[in-house]
């Protein structure tokens, strides 16, 4: 076997045990499966879920595997991309963003059906999201530049990490999850595309496809199933392509001594992450000086140049969809001014051809920011400046959107989201129910607990 950068991770991987993990890395693994799970009851009516679903139904192969808040089981490839896709479509779920932003809660449905499939337990399940994120967030912050920088989209991350995952806990041994990986990334890169202009429903869907990806390509290899050892770090594999600059040691060292899941980001709005920054500072502004739609003559965004590229180029000031308004910078902050909430509401098709908002779009611009861009990703400095149809200006600023370990969400906030997101779902018992299943994961709680919890 050659010992490549994938053996190192698949023996780190292969040897991790629940007892090794931190009482706070355990505590945020909870945090972050209860939001996934408000998340996907969230986006359980959506179109883009009942299609997938009308799709799986006929095709998916018997199972043990779970849908978040259905009854239905299936094989766990299947269910691995329907709960992804729950999960994802109303871009809520969690946020890193280093080099990379990713949402390494894409990766939990893994855990869940290689869980239910593999008959294994609540410890198991927490291990499983502990290691997604471990793997997931390493592997945002090893290029520098982020792939998202050279065009592709960091899908293509997850379908390393993944099979990393389901290879854990399916009991594979470091060379078959070497195998595994080789198997999913070698095929699995992700064109930059699906993100920018206009934006399909394929926004939200090709992290399920790279999760998904990975769980098969655990199962393969578990058979014996071989696939490329290199194609990380080799000749030809993803550092080849689509380098150079690829820090290696940011994958490798320190493996065990802390768990990047405590410095996670939870989503305060369901909006592409580099919004969250510009719409902390604009809800706090029209707020505080009492501002409405009509006093307002101009928005001005100093941001990362990312974001002044990708959440507003000329598509962006005239979406006609979910998957473009939720990464438009000027309809996430002009409906922040007009609506003074940016909630799952504001990005119904009605609400985002609302005249009153389409009426402040041209408002905002957003200018790429050199001070944005040093302080990056240490810090998401963002500052805002709002001038009157009088004249007066009101600016102000954020180093860390809200969400972030830095300025965290607060309890309330958390329940407050997860009831706004299931309260048409889940009546004070069944929420109740589905908290203590999430609370009694580490002390024998099943997995099949917690999934027929969420059904409704």
């Amino acid at each position: 076997m050659v010992e490549t950068v994938t053996y190192r991770l698949a023996e780190f991987a292969e040897s991790l045990r629940y007892e090794d993990l931190s009482a706070e890395a355990i505590e945020a693994a909870k945090r972050f499966i209860l939001d996934s799970i408000g998340c996907a009851l969230g986006g359980k009516e959506s179109h883009d879920c009942q299609m997938a679903l009308k799709v799986l139904t006929r095709l998916a192969g018997p199972g043990r595997s779970g849908i978040i808040g259905r009854e239905e089981v299936m094989d766990p490839v299947s269910a691995t991309l329907m709960n992804a896709l729950l999960i994802r479509v109303l871009d809520y779920n969690d946020i890193y963003w280093k080099a990379d932003p990713s949402h390494p809660s894409d990766l939990i449905p893994v855990a869940l059906a290689a869980c239910q499939d593999a008959g294994l337990g609540g410890r198991d399940l927490l291990l499983g999201v502990v290691l997604a994120y471990e793997m997931e967030m390493r592997l945002c912050e090893f290029a520098r530049p982020g792939i998202r920088e050279r065009g592709w989209h960091h899908a293509t991350l997850t379908a390393f990490a993944a099979p990393i995952v389901a290879g854990r806990l399916y009991g594979l041994s470091p060379g078959q999850i070497q195998h595994a990986v080789g198997i999913s990334a070698s095929h699995s890169a992700t064109l930059g595309a699906v993100t920018a202009g206009k934006l399909t429903m394929m926004k939200n869907t090709v992290d399920p496809m790279a999760s998904q990806a990975g769980l098969f390509a655990a199962l393969l290899a578990k058979e014996g199933y071989t696939g490329p050892e290199h194609v990380l770090d080799g000749k030809e594999g993803l550092a080849h392509c689509l380098g150079p600059d690829f820090d290696f040691k940011v994958l490798t060292d320190g493996l065990g001594d802390s768990w990047r899941i405590t410095s996670c980001s939870m989503k305060a709005y369901p909006t592409e992450a580099l919004t969250h920054a510009p719409i902390s500072v604009v809800l706090d502004l029209v707020t505080t000086h009492d501002l409405a739609a009509d006093q307002i003559q101009k928005v001005e965004v100093y941001t990362l140049a990312r974001a002044a590229d990708i959440l507003a180029d000329e598509s962006k000031y005239d979406p006609r969809t979910k998957e473009t308004a939720d990464h438009s910078l000027p309809y996430c902050l002009a409906v922040a001014i007009v609506d003074r909430r940016v909630t799952t509401a504001q990005f119904t098709d009605q609400r985002i051809m609302g005249t009153d908002v389409r009426k402040v779009l041209p408002r905002i611009e957003a200018i790429a920011d050199a001070g944005a861009e040093e302080a990056f990703p240490a810090r998401q400095l963002c500052r805002v400046v709002i001038t009157t149809t009088d004249g007066e200006q009101h600016a102000g600023q954020v180093e860390y959107p809200k969400g972030d370990p830095r300025n965290p969400m607060t309890q309330e906030e958390l329940e407050s989201k997860f009831v706004g997101l299931t309260g048409h779902l889940l009546g004070d018992d069944s929420r109740r129910e589905l908290y203590q299943a999430v609370e009694a994961l580490p002390e024998g709680g099943t997995v099949e607990r917690l999934m027929e919890a969420t059904q409704c």
